[in-house]
């Protein structure tokens, strides 16, 4: 049996972490400590299943999140972008289930997975970036095709793969504007493709686009729209954010983030991250987020392994990567009476 792991958000504002977590406290300058004291909550991990007890909300809430599936699905449609799309085309087409370590694919991964969901009765289906390796038209409607037969509630934002086609001219902003449009479109379900909320039973779920490592104003304006309503929510992106101790390709927000340390982007064909940096308003985000006491916790994806970070007392999980099967299971219970009596004691 797997040895659980705990951790609570207390009145205090700290976080108990339990074996293989890690705690890091915010950069100077960048963000303070805060008090979570607003919304009671208590959470553990246990292998790939996270459990919140949340004061306030009525009833259960079970979200599957999932990310990186890295489809490749194409066809002769696709044949005009061969030049663009051939090194992500060859990056996972056999892959290692993450429990087995038995041959799978992501077609087959993602299969597995809304059959998992369906089984599952889950309330929301996060879709947190990369399901696509390129924008391929054939794998969109593959993809579309497959959540429209299964009927779940979901939620995408986009990976920053999913609108890449690798060594197209153009800035991340106008690439991701062009492929959200002409292919992508459809999964956004009528939302804003950059940001979309969704009340389920008392707890907001916001899916934001950071897959260019920004963020917009619109989109800052959007979550503190959302934190000031005080209702408890989860956040949904694609990057990880900025966490002391993590490297600059881990996290949105990075303050080294820029010009002088992107190694990749001849290998990814892309546009170098600027030199001036961060811009104020992704700065600002951060901040904004890592200062909600509203905010039960951040799920992103991007660097394909299970992790999780405290920052100022907010746990920011990430999932490994869907196109080995792997997906997190995020179940919100009712806090008991008596656990909330325990709060007041603190």
């Amino acid at each position: 049996m797997k040895r659980r792991r705990f951790f609570s958000n207390m009145l205090t504002g700290t976080l108990g972490l339990g074996i293989g977590m890690s705690s890091v406290q915010p950069a100077v300058g960048r963000t303070k400590s805060v008090d979570t004291s607003s919304i009671a909550r208590t959470l553990s991990l246990t292998g790939n299943q996270v459990l919140y007890h949340v004061q306030g909300i009525k009833q259960p809430i079970k979200v599957l999140h999932v990310t990186d599936t890295h489809l490749f699905l194409d066809d002769a449609r696709g044949e005009a972008y061969s030049q663009y799309s051939g090194r992500m085309a060859k990056a996972y087409n056999q892959t290692a289930h993450w429990k087995t370590g038995n041959p799978t694919d992501p077609e087959r991964a993602f299969e597995e997975t809304l059959a998992i969901a369906k089984e599952l009765d889950v309330d929301l289906l996060g879709l947190s970036g990369d399901i696509f390796s390129f924008p391929s038209e054939a794998a969109v409607e593959w993809v579309m095709e497959r959540l429209e037969k299964s009927g779940l509630n979901y939620l995408y934002t986009t990976g920053n793969h999913d609108w890449h086609y690798e060594g197209m001219e153009g800035t991340s902003h106008a690439l991701r504007a062009t492929w959200s449009e002409k292919r992508l479109k459809p999964l956004f379900q009528g939302n804003n493709p950059l940001m979309a909320a969704q009340e389920i039973k008392g707890i907001t779920f916001l899916s934001m686009d950071n897959s260019n490592y920004e963020i917009t104003s619109e989109q800052l304006d959007f979550f503190t729209k959302h934190r000031q309503a005080g209702k408890p929510i989860v956040l949904l992106v694609h990057i990880p954010f900025y966490a002391p101790g993590r490297p600059v390709g881990f996290g949105c927000g990075h303050p080294d983030w820029g010009w002088e340390v992107d190694k990749n982007y001849e290998l990814e064909g892309r546009v170098r991250w600027p030199k001036e940096g961060h811009t104020e308003v992704t700065k600002a985000f951060h901040q904004e987020v890592f200062n909600s006491p509203n905010l039960l916790g951040v799920f992103a994806g991007h660097v394909h392994r299970q992790t999780v970070d405290q920052i100022s007392g907010i746990p920011q999980f990430v999932t490994a990567p869907n196109a080995t099967g792997a997906f997190m299971e995020l179940d919100f219970l009712p806090m008991e009476e008596r656990d909330l009596a325990l709060f007041s004691q603190k």
